[in-house]
């Protein structure tokens, strides 16, 4: 991407910011119906792809506000470009141990997902698709690098199969050198990245200014940020969402400390692993500890 100079947005030392690495300020950052919206989540993915692209839709995933467990959901992005590529994007602040083979299996699904049913349409016409996650905590592959753009192809012999499917990762947990460089030095990824994990840490707050004005296209991002951060009913509205997933990670953990997973194990005698699944399938459906703790106990009376 090319360098843009925006000297006009930035973060005053104290300035307190909502953090975009939760989904939902993420995707109330990028999936807005406003050019800065669109124009800073193209220049993100451009970034990730090295090519220029337009973004000309954008469908994010918005649970239902009436039904308190619909907001499990994940916020990701789906969003087509100008040559019709289809692009997911995501950000995960806590990652499913599984995430690899998740990401795997959407990004499939985006490829198979195209119609090319009918006479006149082929294998030819499939579209690429790209499959983008920022990982904010864990580490899943064991380099030190935090930019990934997987593809397939053979590992003995190094033959791309040239298919139309890409996974792309940044995994925020591996930039603790990258951010010791000075910002002229550091690539566009790695701009993009430090200021994902380090926005919300006033220590490096000089930093991040400095990306500002180098990035125009997260300067864009920052403007919409800032804007959130002071809209009050705005910002209490995402607030209360993060304060949802924070409650139901929460409710989960104790529920592991609690043997909660073991005593439904017991109780149905599928064993440990059968019932740390349903455990999961519970929380993921919204029900609190108590609820669980309920099922229980009825299932240990049967």
């Amino acid at each position: 991407m090319k360098e843009t100079e925006n000297p006009i947005i930035y973060f005053e030392e104290d300035e307190d910011i909502i953090n975009i690495c939760y989904d939902n300020v993420f995707k109330a950052v990028f999936a807005r119906d406003t050019q800065n919206s669109q124009i800073a989540l193209a220049n993100f993915i451009s970034t990730l792809i090295y090519r220029e692209i337009t973004v000309v839709t954008i469908i994010a995933n918005e649970p239902s506000i009436d039904n308190l467990k619909d907001r499990q959901i994940r916020y990701d992005i789906n969003c087509r470009a100008d040559t019709g590529e289809f692009i997911n994007v995501e950000m995960s602040l806590n990652p499913d141990k599984d995430e690899p083979a998740r990401l795997e299996f959407y990004a499939a699904k985006l490829l198979t997902g195209q119609d090319i049913k009918g006479t006149e349409k082929g294998y030819d016409d499939l579209k690429q698709t790209y499959q983008i996650a920022i990982l904010v905590n864990g580490r899943f592959f064991s380099d030190k690098e935090f930019f990934h753009n997987f593809r397939h192809y053979d590992p003995d012999r190094g033959i791309s199969l040239n298919g139309k499917s890409r996974i792309i990762t940044l995994e925020l947990s591996k930039l603790k050198d990258i951010i010791k460089k000075p910002v002229d030095k550091m690539s566009p990824q790695e701009r993009w990245a430090i200021y994902f994990k380090y926005l919300t840490d006033k220590t490096k707050r000089s930093k991040i200014n400095r990306i500002l004005e180098i990035e125009g296209g997260i300067a864009m991002a920052s403007e919409i940020l800032k804007s959130i951060s002071k809209d009050e009913k705005e910002r209490w509205r995402l607030m209360s969402e993060e304060k949802y997933q924070l409650d139901m990670q929460n409710e989960l953990v104790y529920a592991k400390r609690e043997g909660i997973a073991e005593g439904i194990a017991e109780g149905i005698e599928q064993g440990i692993e059968q019932g740390q699944d349903y455990v999961l399938k519970l929380m993921a459906q919204g029900f609190t500890y108590e609820e669980i703790k309920k099922k229980i106990e009825e299932m240990k009376q049967r």
